[in-house]
């Protein structure tokens, strides 16, 4: 395994008292695609959500360990919440974007940041566009509204708007979730594109997607961490009886 850039010591999360994470210790390997699959409600998002403090706009919500990147303890109560949330680009399931033109979705963030030279802003959509590869698609039309996109397009973008700020780590929860076939293998090979400059963490219910596109792999049951480890070796030759069932039964499912 790789250097971790994030580290997950204890980590418990409740909500209104009923318990959704138990003990979380995870080391999450720096420029690589983790994926973590499971069963839904087992707390694979909760855990995502974790990871850039998101958790925090919930209510009635209680948590307690280390989330550690880069040997700082981002749960912290001293710890700047937007310079965490500006380390960690964040997509979910449905795409998102901002009621603004194309190339706006995508500056929005360095303008935030304080970033107002017009030349510079443009450097910054152009190269996050084709980092997302959606340029071509795009580059003719950057003051059209974004919503005009089609919804594949539309997650690419949000990509995009995730790296414009230069995090270090992507989160992605089920990007691909709503999307057809084709826009779910553009999506994919996008992520295996970034996978050299960004940690990637991805959540998935897919086993097939996280065969494709994930060099490690956790698998998550009832808010517990059952089995971990390079993702050739998970899917192939799992140790634990629940992931061994759990792989069957969805590889008979697809079947």
């Amino acid at each position: 395994m790789s250097k971790a850039q994030i580290k997950i010591e204890n980590l418990n999360v409740y909500y209104e008292g009923n318990q959704v994470l138990k003990n979380i210790n995870l080391s999450i390997p720096e420029k690589q695609i983790t994926a973590i699959i499971g069963p839904s409600g087992c707390g694979k998002t909760t855990l995502l959500r974790s990871l850039n403090r998101l958790i925090d706009l919930e209510t009635n919500v209680k948590i307690s360990g280390k989330v550690l990147i880069d040997g700082v303890n981002i749960l912290d109560n001293k710890v700047d919440v937007t310079s965490v949330r500006k380390k960690l680009g964040y997509i979910s399931q449905t795409p998102n974007p901002l009621p603004m033109s194309i190339y706006d979705n995508i500056a929005y963030g360095p303008r935030i940041h304080g970033l107002k030279d017009k030349k510079e802003l443009y450097k910054i959509v152009e190269r996050c566009l084709q980092a997302a590869g959606l340029w071509a698609e795009v580059n003719g039309r950057l003051k059209q509204p974004a919503t005009k996109l089609s919804i594949g397009q539309q997650q690419r973008l949000c990509i995009a708007r995730a790296i414009a700020v230069e995090p270090q780590v992507l989160l992605c929860d089920e990007p691909t979730a709503s999307l057809d076939p084709i826009s779910t293998r553009h999506i994919e090979d996008q992520l295996l594109t970034l996978r050299n400059d960004y940690t990637t963490v991805f959540v998935t219910h897919m086993l097939r997607q996280a065969r494709k596109i994930a060099d490690y792999a956790v698998f998550i049951y009832m808010g517990e961490i059952v089995e971990q480890g390079p993702a050739k070796e998970l899917f192939v030759n799992p140790t634990n009886l629940r992931t061994k069932a759990y792989i069957k039964d969805e590889i008979d499912y697809v079947i």
